[in-house]
């Protein structure tokens, strides 16, 4: 295994929570399905999305990543790449405030030009281009 799958699998190993960064209202859609499959092997989801408000199914839904009550482990991003910028400042805003973001994760075909850069220098694990859901196959073996 190369070492950034080898971060991917610890990174996902040793997470509770996520904040979902789009998480979508439509079943078939991988901003949905991912979630919700992982919601049922019992992650802690809470999507961030103003147009999914209170909830998706079972998961909750805030308007922006200042309102998820709970510590996050990972930020996951199911965005376009063009907004991952925008996202990762207000994950590292966020971190600023209540030092509790530990990790940024863009998925898969998911870029952006300065994540890596600047989640090096809040020291926050910055993962992209990567399925969560095949990392999650990893782990459970």
């Amino acid at each position: 295994m190369n070492d950034s799958l080898l971060l991917a699998i610890e990174t996902l190993r040793s997470a509770k929570n996520f904040a979902v960064v789009g998480l979508s209202r439509s079943p078939g859609k991988s901003a949905h399905d991912i979630p919700m499959f992982m919601a049922r092997e019992g992650y802690n989801i809470i999507g961030v999305n103003p147009f999914a408000t209170p909830a998706v199914e079972s998961v909750p839904v805030v308007e922006s990543l200042l309102d998820v009550p709970a510590a996050i482990d990972i930020v996951n991003v199911f965005r376009p790449s063009e907004d991952t910028d925008a996202i990762i400042d207000a994950a590292l805003e966020r971190n600023i405030q209540r030092g509790d973001v530990s990790c940024i994760w863009l998925q898969q075909g998911i870029t952006s030009k300065h994540g890596a850069t600047k989640c090096a220098a809040a020291g926050i694990t910055y993962i992209e281009d990567t399925c969560i859901y095949v990392i999650r196959r990893y782990v459970s073996e």
